[in-house]
């Protein structure tokens, strides 16, 4: 018989475990992190005594992400996936969200389908090691003065506030951000998560009028970052992006489909994810 329960310290091992057989390659501080977040909202299956599954999920107000879903391959196509899934939506519709959202691997599209979302816009999951020079007209790294205006863009434009996830990020001293801006108001931002020599970039939003300007915080961004092992996700519409990205020496690895269950969110910005599991 299957049971859910809240993912506790030493649940990570297990977490991690069965994480990277998906070849996630995830880490106990990456569920130490989403467990600051979110207390709440990271589940662990049972099957009786027998730890079988992971779900996590995230919430920012009316809006809430679900991030992080392996079920042991012995307990797949039993119904586990569903119960976990929807154990999370659950949790997330308590804590008033009214549009949930994820990232689905192509296969799995109809199974969210079945679970009420939609389909939004498909994504290119790149890496690379980046080789981009300094670009003329550097955009300005932000600086801790900048969070809160970083913060009210990002509120407009991608739909949900997620000042919890953006000043754990901003405030961080090893990682990197850089704001757009016309008339000293903010028109884009990107941030990049520093873990020794690898990084993460994102989130990315720009205004959806001035894709230049989404280029060029990329390009700013990457050229903090020349030698590290570098991974991101861009949408597939976003050619110009693509194609600069591919310049650089980035490949893509694998895509996925942005997905929603209510209104859906960051409509009108080119807007690159801070990670799969957070949106």
């Amino acid at each position: 018989m299957f049971h859910v329960e809240r993912m506790q310290v030493d649940d990570f091992s297990f977490a991690v475990q069965l994480a990277n057989t998906m070849n996630w390659d995830m880490t106990p501080a990456d569920f130490e992190f989403m467990i600051k977040l979110e207390p709440d909202g990271c589940f662990v299956l049972f099957h009786g005594q027998e730890r079988s599954g992971i779900a996590t999920s995230i919430s920012f107000g009316k809006a809430g992400w679900f991030g992080n879903l392996v079920v042991k391959e012995k307990f797949r196509r039993g119904g586990a996936g569903k119960l976990l899934t929807k154990h999370a939506m659950d949790y997330l519709k308590n804590k008033g969200v009214e549009t949930i959202g994820l990232y689905a691997y192509p296969h799995l599209v109809t199974f969210y389908e079945n679970l009420g979302f939609e389909p939004d816009i498909a994504f290119a999951v790149l890496k690379g090691k980046a080789t981009v020079s300094p670009t003329h007209g550097m955009l300005k790294e932000a600086t801790k003065r900048d969070v809160p205006e970083i913060i009210a863009f990002d509120r407009q434009y991608f739909g949900a506030n997620r000042q919890k996830l953006l000043e754990t990020i901003l405030f961080n001293q090893d990682n990197l951000c850089y704001v757009a801006t016309i008339n000293s108001k903010i028109t884009g931002y990107v941030a990049a998560k520093v873990y020794g020599k690898t990084a993460e970039v994102g989130p990315l939003i720009s205004n959806a009028n001035w894709k230049e300007g989404a280029v060029m915080l990329i390009e700013t961004i990457l050229s903090r970052l020349n030698g590290f092992e570098i991974f991101m996700c861009i949408p597939t519409k976003e050619a110009e992006l693509l194609k600069m990205l591919s310049k650089a020496g980035f490949k893509e690895d694998f895509r996925v489909v942005r997905m929603f269950s209510g209104s859906a969110l960051a409509q009108n910005c080119i807007c690159g994810p801070e990670s799969l599991e957070r949106g």
